[in-house]
């Protein structure tokens, strides 16, 4: 039985969150009991952090592996010098410790690899085993954060992101209301879609994440989705714009670019679904980061719908599409624009479902199969309005603009600026 009993690492964490960053400082001591008098050859305390990746190819003869390794750092502290007689009982040692800067990646663990932090206190002794002691630190890059930040300098506010795939008779538009966002935000989807061919399609989202690893000149990638949400079909011959709303997974990795051996991205995919014909597509790229170190977007109140139909959309309410590929044919008799009602931040959704059963108690019209997809009132603006001209761009030559009184505005005007 070894005489060292009740050895403990015990160190403090810079912050609540328990979260280390590039320049923190680990201070702690290690502790531990001596049952009778024990001569050391060295006790240690070192902290390291490593990158590794490790997966195989092929089978039998044919089978190659693939390894990489990665250190970024390594720092050790020497408690006791060699030669050092201990006496009984109990003993206690302070060190301290600081993580170099520097752009280190993100903590990190995959089918394939992973990125560690590790503290570690070893007494070594004479012609015996050393006694060890390690816990993993959680380390998340602060370099890779003000990257994302310079990048993206609207971090926790609206910035829109716009995409637009136009080919033949299909175009669709879409934006998203962020780029930089936590676990806890909701992404705003708008889609617009323009279908002037005969086949049906459906509206269809998704929340993406890639995995890259690399080594030796080759790369091992899983890409899945987290998260998917669709609307409803679309007929042939007709225009629609579709909103929704989805909640970042809570099971998402944070955004990580800053290793050679590992990357790990995320994106948004708002695609149309056609059978037995190719899915148009846009992208948008999202970088995710740590909870901490964003401000959530304010919530954005959305009027409830009627169940009633809504007349043609005029060429107008589709000012913020780009001229088509294609001579635009005659707008055809179809609904109007598409919302969602108005979100309750308390609900989740099932990310390996892509529903929710708490919105299956929400009171909708029979004929919407989807709740989070209802028609927008026939009096709502569209989603983008533009500003009505001013008066005196109107009429140059009035009083008003020589200084006269401001006339009254004609009823015409006034149902404009409504």
């Amino acid at each position: 039985m070894s005489p060292i009993q009740d050895l403990k690492l015990i160190y403090t964490f810079p912050n609540k969150e328990k979260i280390f960053s590039e320049g923190n400082n680990i201070v702690g001591k290690v502790t531990f009991t001596l049952t009778k008098p024990l001569k050391v050859k060295s006790i240690i305390v070192k902290v390291k952090g490593d990158a590794r990746v490790d997966w195989t190819e092929g089978s039998g003869d044919d089978e190659t592996s693939y390894t990489a390794h990665r250190r970024y750092f390594k720092l050790k502290e020497c408690l006791v010098s060699e030669g050092v007689e201990l006496p009984q009982g109990k003993h206690l040692f302070k060190f301290k410790l600081t993580i170099p800067g520097g752009d280190m990646p993100s903590s990190f663990k995959g089918s394939h690899g992973k990125i560690v932090y590790m503290i570690e206190a070893k007494i070594s002794r004479s012609w015996r085993w050393p006694s060890v002691v390690q816990d993993e630190l959680n380390f998340v890059s602060q370099s890779s954060l003000n990257k994302s930040q310079a990048m993206c300098p609207h971090t926790g506010s609206v910035g829109k992101e716009v995409g637009v795939f136009s080919k033949g008779q299909v175009q669709l538009t879409a934006t998203v209301d962020r780029k930089v966002c936590t676990r806890e935000h909701m992404l705003s989807i708008v889609a617009k879609i323009r279908n002037f061919s005969s086949k049906k399609m459906r509206p269809k989202f998704s929340f993406q994440q890639k995995i890259v690893y690399r080594a030796s000149g080759s790369t091992k990638t899983h890409d899945q989705s987290l998260c998917k949400m669709s609307g409803e079909v679309i007929k042939g011959n007709s225009e629609r714009t579709v909103t929704c709303r989805m909640k970042i997974p809570d099971d998402v990795l944070l955004t990580l670019s800053n290793c050679e051996i590992i990357s790990v991205e995320h994106y948004l995919k708002v695609y149309l679904d056609i059978s037995f014909a190719f899915d148009p597509e846009v992208r948008f790229p999202l970088i995710i980061v740590p909870s901490k170190h964003a401000t959530p977007q304010p919530r954005k109140n959305v009027e409830p719908c009627p169940a009633e139909p809504v007349e043609a959309p005029s060429s107008s309410d589709f000012s913020d599409f780009p001229p088509p590929d294609f001579p635009p044919p005659p707008l055809f008799g179809v609904p109007g624009a598409y919302g969602y009602p108005t979100p309750d931040f308390t609900q989740h959704v099932n990310t390996a479902s892509g529903s929710n059963p708490q919105w299956q108690q929400q009171v909708t019209p029979h004929f919407l199969s989807n709740p989070a997809f209802l028609p927008l009132p026939p009096s709502a603006p569209f989603l983008f309005p533009q500003e009505p001209p001013s008066y005196s761009s109107l009429f140059p030559d009035s009083n008003y603009t020589n200084g006269g009184s401001e006339p009254e505005e004609n009823s015409e005007l006034q149902k404009e600026k409504i």
